[in-house]
């Protein structure tokens, strides 16, 4: 068998603003073989750029498009050709765009090597720990206290045990960071976990006094209150706060999960579409595993990537929480024709061959930029 096309489809909606909402655009890819085998995958960056990096020509040795440096060989090398395409793109790559693009290749390999074997990705990264998942409801912060009450109470009518809302107006000021989150908690109730996503809006003292002051709601994690850059404040934050600290839907690399769970994180969370693919994601997910740490998704994106985090957190013997995007783009709905359906609290993970998933072409033609 060999790869005989990568197609690097960019789907937008037709208004794009600048909520933090993944959703508005993404960059489907899809892996030809010369047996009718289709992989698909998908890209968590700017699809523009990381389309880019997929079809550009060769400059040289180890600057060339992450499909010529896969066209032609055995999509079932997956390991190899992971290590192709870091090393063909390494001049221009070793991280960011170029690592988020990689992601979309790899995991359109194991959903051709799951269709050739017969079996679910989970099973090919060896094994299901568990055939579901609980999911948390991943929706951003409303505009006012008020409203983030109203939706709180809509997401718990929808069956969820758990819930994370983040970015939008938190860190404007104290009194709305805490007004939000008191009528987050008033919402959801007592009995329902509450994950606060605080957006890369506060410095470490003012994160350390904040995961004081939200405490009293018993959040089950603040997550990314930090940027990325800094380390040394995770590394205060987590051993001053009296809650969790999660991190990580920003890095690509496995050296930037190590610095992570150096500085004392609590949660890792690894988006697939956006760390090399499944073959890094799992790699992260047991790295936390040995550190008896928590891995949970990051992925705010389509059924794609819903897919593919079931696959690689069923893999886990330390996750058990997927982050299920509520946002209602038809890109989030309607991309796969699979809705993986909350009940009872929890998503099932596929059981079909590869990812398990079917992509609605009409939906494709209808947002296709390029």
């Amino acid at each position: 068998m060999k790869i005989t096309d990568v197609e690097a489809i960019w789907l937008q909606l037709p208004a794009v603003d600048d909520r933090a909402d993944g959703t508005q655009d993404t960059l489907v890819v899809k892996v030809y073989t010369d047996e009718g085998i289709v992989g698909v995958g998908e890209v968590d960056s700017s699809p523009m750029a990381a389309k880019a990096i997929i079809e550009a020509p060769m400059s040289h040795k180890i600057a060339r498009g992450l499909r010529l440096c896969v066209l032609g060989e055995n999509p079932l090398d997956i390991a190899r050709l992971w290590h192709a395409m870091y090393e063909g793109s390494i001049f221009f790559g070793r991280g960011g765009a170029v690592q988020q693009a990689i992601s979309g290749i790899d995991i359109a390999l194991w959903d051709i090597a799951g269709k050739v074997m017969g079996q679910p990705v989970y099973r090919l990264l060896g094994g299901g720990f568990r055939n579901h998942l609980r999911a948390y409801a991943s929706i951003l912060f409303q505009e006012t206290p008020e409203a983030t009450y109203n939706l709180a109470r809509r997401l718990v009518d929808q069956g969820f045990t758990a819930v994370k809302f983040g970015w939008g107006p938190i860190g404007k000021s104290e009194a709305t960071d805490l007004a939000l989150v008191r009528m987050a908690r008033r919402g959801l109730g007592d009995d329902i976990d509450l994950m606060i996503d605080a957006g890369i809006c506060y410095d470490a003292t003012t994160a350390i006094r904040r995961a004081h002051q939200f405490a009293e709601y018993n959040p089950y994690w603040l997550e990314e209150p930090l940027h990325p850059d800094n380390l040394e404040g995770y590394a205060r934050l987590a051993a001053a706060s009296p809650i969790r600290i999660a991190a990580g839907e920003q890095e690509t690399t496995l050296a930037g999960f190590q610095a992570l769970l150096d500085a004392g994180l609590s949660v890792v969370q690894p988006d697939v579409a956006r760390v090399g693919g499944l073959s890094q994601t799992i790699q992260i997910g047991r790295m936390a595993a040995q550190r008896h740490r928590l891995c949970v998704n990051h992925s705010y994106k389509t059924g794609i990537s819903i897919a593919a985090s079931l696959h690689f957190l069923a893999a886990l013997p330390n996750a058990s929480l997927l982050e299920y995007c509520v946002e209602q783009s038809p890109l989030r709905q309607t991309l796969t024709r699979e809705t993986f359906p909350v009940v009872d609290g929890l998503v099932a993970v596929p059981q079909e061959p590869g990812l398990g998933i079917t992509l609605d072409e009409e939906v494709i033609a209808r947002y296709r930029v390029a």
